[in-house]
């Protein structure tokens, strides 16, 4: 798995979006910053609360022209409901097959440490 580092160009990718619509992030080239974070499931507590953080920071993200994109392997209708639940302000993007995650370097098996 090869991942991201700074300098390297975000690799393009056309996802569904909570509402079922295609966003392609080529479509944002030299018009916004764009903040992409992946998630593992949504509704989970973990991902609950840092979706809530995005959610509360979006004034500033907006001051900054930054859109935000978070990214899954959840369906749409499961981001919609996670939209709707948390009143969320940002895309959520589904990423079935986990093909932009393994693009990103992000996809793999969950690692646990014990102290």
């Amino acid at each position: 798995m090869n991942t991201l580092t700074i300098g390297d160009n975000a690799p393009l990718f056309t996802l569904k979006d909570e509402n079922e619509q295609n966003i392609a992030l080529a479509d944002f080239i030299g018009k916004k910053q764009v903040l992409v974070y992946f998630y593992p499931k949504a509704m989970t507590p973990g991902c609950t609360v840092q979706a809530q953080g995005l959610r509360d920071s979006q004034s500033r993200l907006i001051e900054l022209n930054t859109v935000v994109f978070g990214i899954s392997p959840d369906e749409p209708k499961r981001l919609a409901k996670f939209c709707q639940r948390d009143e969320l302000n940002f895309t959520l993007l589904s990423d079935v097959d986990h093909k932009v995650a393994d693009d990103f370097g992000v996809w793999g098996l969950k690692k646990f440490t014990l102290g």
